[in-house]
């Protein structure tokens, strides 16, 4: 299966949003003003909205298409970097209020939640906070940021890469006791300007590492930006760190009862390495309404899931 994408569109109304603890969430919205409201919500946490590709995977004549970037991300403001004292602010609780502060600014009174990697994770938790609000969920490339997965991407996949384990785990400086990830969250997040760029040099080293047998993928390290390295990888470690704030990940297992009703689509890659797709299928079991579709040929989050994410857009799109 080829990419096979809507054409490019532009917002045609953004904003900054004032919401709790002295944030300003930026936000978007494209596609049809009177079209079905539809939610993409980014990875990372800390990738923002990027490049806005993310608007081609809507039919633009059927969705009101809103995207976000996530607190502390972005264009959303302060960012993180420039506000390390307030990152114990930054949770998924706060993510989730933050999120229905927008639909409600938005005039919303529900939507289609869509998102891919974290943003599935973010997706689910404020799907069932707010199980009425939600019509449907579109979520690729599957996490629910348990510890048994954090601690698989950052430790077990060093059984593949061994070598480039070895110097991740060396250029952590871990402390006796600590995770890898509770020592680059630490350095992240605390220590001069130098300590937190080597820090997210050699996170942002190995996020490239554990994603490389994905046949589509390009090296971090060669499109590594300061501002924006840096602030992804803050953001990354501190949400890993800390479970996702999400009571050791079980939290969103638990909680499908609270969604089990909303019809949902599951898209995962066969070859996901990082993220193995026993995620999504242990959701998907649970989950009466849901469909798993595996994409055998891609890892996290290729052209072909990308593919599927807009072909399960289409099927949830309205008919006239």
């Amino acid at each position: 299966m080829t990419e096979n994408m809507n054409p490019p569109i532009d917002p045609f109304d953004t904003g900054l949003l004032s919401v709790a603890d002295g944030n300003e969430i930026y936000w978007e919205v494209s596609g049809n003003p009177d079209g079905k409201p539809a939610l993409y919500l980014h990875g990372g946490p800390g990738s923002a909205l990027g490049s806005g590709s993310y608007r081609r995977r809507f039919d633009p004549q059927k969705y009101r298409i809103v995207g976000i970037n996530q607190r502390g991300c972005g264009r959303s403001r302060p960012r993180i970097t420039d506000a390390l004292g307030e990152l114990h602010r930054n949770t998924t609780q706060s993510l989730i209020g933050d999120i229905e502060a927008v639909r409600r600014h938005l005039g919303i009174d529900a939507w289609l939640v869509s998102g891919v990697s974290w943003g599935t994770t973010l997706a689910l938790a404020y799907a069932q906070a707010h199980p009425d609000r939600v019509s449907e969920l579109v979520l690729v490339a599957v996490t629910t940021t348990s510890r048994e997965e954090v601690n698989w991407i950052t430790e077990g996949v060093g059984r593949i890469f061994p070598e480039a384990w070895q110097r991740f785990e060396q250029a952590s400086a871990r402390r006796d006791g600590e995770r890898i990830v509770e020592a680059y969250a630490r350095r992240l997040a605390t220590g001069d300007t130098e300590d937190r760029l080597r820090a997210a040099r050699a996170w942002n080293e190995w996020e490239s590492t554990h994603i490389s047998l994905d046949p589509n993928w390009v090296p971090i390290d060669r499109r590594f930006d300061e501002e924006q390295g840096l602030a992804f990888a803050t953001l990354v470690t501190h949400y890993w760190s800390n479970d996702g704030f999400l009571q050791n990940g079980k939290e969103i297992l638990r909680g499908v009862s609270a969604i089990g009703h909303i019809p949902a689509i599951l898209v995962h890659g066969r070859r996901d390495i990082s993220g193995p797709a026993i995620t999504a299928w242990r959701l998907h079991r649970i989950w009466p309404a849901s469909r798993l579709n595996i994409v055998e040929s891609e890892g996290h989050g290729g052209p072909q899931s990308m593919e599927q994410m807009r072909v399960a857009l289409d099927s949830f799109a309205p008919s006239q």
